[in-house]
C-alpha cells in the first residue's frame, strides 16, 4: 500500500475527491497518511483532521528565508516516509531538493490540457480566466510529474472539457473540477499505485 502525501493551499476539494476514492474502492493500492498545507486556515486541513489523517501547517512565512522553509519542509515529508507526494492546488514552489530525491515520485494536477494556460501565473481561477479570454472551445485538466519546470514535466493523464457558452470563470472552474479532476486525480494515483504494486511482484 503506497503511503500517499497530498500538499494543499486551500479548500482541498481535490483531496476530497482523493478520500472519497478511496472509500468507494477506485482507489486500493493506496493511502493518504498525510495531509500539508502552507495555508493555517486552508479549510483541506479540517477535511484531513475529519477523515483522522495526520496533517499540519508548514509556511513560508514563519521562516527567516526559502531555504529555512524548503528544509522543514522536506524534513516532514521524509518523516512521514510518503511513497508518493500529491500537489492538489498547491501554491508554492516545490524546492529543487525535493524534486531530486522524490524523481518520478511528485504528481501535480493543473487545470488545463497542458501545455494550454500554464506556467508563471497560470493557477486557480486565473486560468479559466485565460481559457475564456483566448476563446477556446475545450479545456480541461492534466495530471503530469513534477520536475524543475513550472508544469512542464510528463503528462500522465488528460481529460479535456466543453467550455459553455455563457461560462464565467466559475462556472468553468467547476465543470473542470467535476467532469475532470476529481476524475483523473484519483485514478492517476491508482494507476501508479498498482505499477509499483506489480513491480514489486515481479521482483
Amino acid at each position: 500500500m503506497l503511503r500517499v502525501g497530498v500538499l494543499v493551499s486551500g479548500g482541498g476539494t481535490n483531496l476530497q475527491a482523493i478520500l472519497d476514492a478511496e472509500k468507494s474502492g477506485i482507489i486500493t493500492h493506496a493511502s493518504v497518511v498525510y495531509v500539508l498545507s502552507n495555508n493555517r486556515h486552508a479549510y483541506a486541513l479540517q477535511r484531513a483532521e475529519a477523515a483522522g489523517i495526520a496533517n499540519e501547517c508548514i509556511s513560508p512565512a514563519d521562516f527567516s528565508d526559502r531555504t529555512a522553509f524548503h528544509r522543514a519542509l522536506l524534513a516532514a515529508v521524509e518523516r512521514e516516509k510518503l511513497d508518493l507526494i500529491v500537489l492538489a492546488g498547491y501554491l508554492v514552489r516545490i524546492p529543487d531538493e525535493m524534486i531530486r530525491r522524490y524523481r518520478g515520485r511528485i504528481v501535480n494536477i493543473h487545470p488545463s490540457l497542458i501545455p494550454s494556460f500554464c506556467g508563471k501565473g497560470a493557477y486557480g481561477l486565473k486560468v479559466h480566466e485565460l481559457a475564456l479570454r483566448r476563446g477556446v472551445k475545450v479545456t480541461g485538466a492534466t495530471v503530469h510529474l513534477v520536475d524543475e519546470g513550472l508544469d512542464e514535466g510528463p503528462i500522465l493523464l488528460q481529460k479535456a472539457v466543453e467550455v459553455k457558452t455563457g461560462d464565467t470563470p466559475e462556472t468553468l472552474q467547476r465543470r473542470v473540477m467535476e467532469e475532470a479532476e476529481w476524475i483523473l486525480l484519483p485514478r492517476a494515483i491508482e494507476e501508479i499505485a498498482r505499477e509499483v504494486s506489480e513491480r514489486g511482484n515481479r521482483a
